[in-house]
């Protein structure tokens, strides 16, 4: 966000402009849901996930945000592509091949958190038919739904709080926390140790889009996390729940777990970002020419000072004029 164009209050009426244009999508959804014969009393029972038309409509009502993610992005003057890398674009190929990786690994842990007794509520049955229905919303719409998480609290909100804060590092860190905390509290935590794995996913998030420099690994990260989730449970015949329904000793467990997951797959990223480079269309699209020079990046590059900025392991020995393929595929340790 930094660019020329920067105004410190530019992210904080993009926050409002966010949030403003969010309430209303969301009034919308539901009023068209109930245009289409939702019953009211369906809204009483978003907290069950598995019910193919109450995740259907807590779906969409999150996907709208992101649009309204594009609209805070008018404020800055910017293309509405910087909130996804720092290619300006989402970059496919990263996001098939980590979300490969993130349904592997996280699956086998969802697995394991499952039967441990997390977040399955009372079993009522198999309803193949209900099933089928629910596969196909979850598998259609839940990937948006889980994009759209994070483009609001890592597209958007990191990069708008560490705009604030002069050192990259610092605003990193401190977003990151900041991010993750209110990620954990959207979620509506019941108890201490549900907040706790929230919070760690933020974390993670946050981690691998300062890795890669986009939201591809993050998008992919809670796209399988989702998914699996619902499919598993749906299977099972019993009911999501936000909260870790289990006693202490087994929550514990079951954070600890899902912590050490959520750490495999950010070291895989870690190592794997050296050889899976960002697609570039040529040295326009070199997000590190601007950065590297000594001149201040014009309108429409990407943000020196933001999360999404040049990785900290280019350097003009690495990255030069016609270079962009070579600094990608050098990348070293961050920090």
């Amino acid at each position: 966000m930094r660019t020329v164009n920067y105004r410190w209050w530019r992210p904080l009426l993009g926050l409002l402009a966010l949030a403003g244009s969010y309430v209303v999508a969301v009034f919308i959804v539901v009023f068209a849901f109930l245009a289409g014969g939702l019953d009211l009393e369906d809204l009483t029972r978003l907290e069950d996930l598995t019910d193919p038309g109450t995740l259907a409509l807590a779906n969409a009502t999150l996907i709208v945000a992101i649009p309204a993610v594009w609209l805070a992005w008018v404020v800055h003057t910017e293309r509405l592509g910087w909130s996804s890398s720092v290619l300006g674009r989402i970059r496919w190929r990263l996001i098939w091949r980590y979300g490969g990786l993130a349904l592997v690994i996280l699956g086998l842990g969802i697995l394991l958190s499952l039967a441990a007794g997390g977040g399955i509520g009372p079993t009522t049955g198999f309803d193949g038919s209900e099933y089928l229905l629910l596969f196909v919303i979850v598998v259609v719409s839940t990937p948006l739904q889980s994009a759209a998480e994070e483009f609001v609290f890592r597209g958007y909100a990191s990069q708008a709080i560490s705009s604030w804060i002069p050192s990259r590092t610092t605003g990193a860190l401190l977003a990151a926390l900041i991010t993750a905390t209110l990620f954990s509290l959207a979620h509506a935590p019941g108890d201490v140790f549900t907040f706790l794995d929230r919070f760690a996913f933020g974390l993670a998030a946050s981690a691998v889009v300062w890795l890669t420099g986009g939201l591809e690994a993050a998008i992919a990260l809670h796209a399988a996390n989702n998914v699996v989730i619902f499919l598993v449970v749906g299977a099972l015949g019993g009911e999501t729940s936000s909260d870790i329904q289990s006693g202490p000793g087994t929550a514990a467990l079951i954070v600890g777990l899902d912590i050490l997951v959520m750490g495999i797959y950010v070291w895989v990223v870690a190592k794997t970002r050296k050889r899976w480079q960002p697609e570039l269309l040529g040295r326009s699209a070199d997000p590190t020419e601007a950065a590297l020079s000594n001149v201040i990046p014009g309108p429409g590059q990407p943000p020196p000072q933001s999360p999404y900025s040049v990785p900290p392991y280019a350097s003009p020995s690495q990255v030069g004029a016609g270079q962009a393929e070579a600094g990608w595929a050098s990348r070293g340790p961050v920090g």
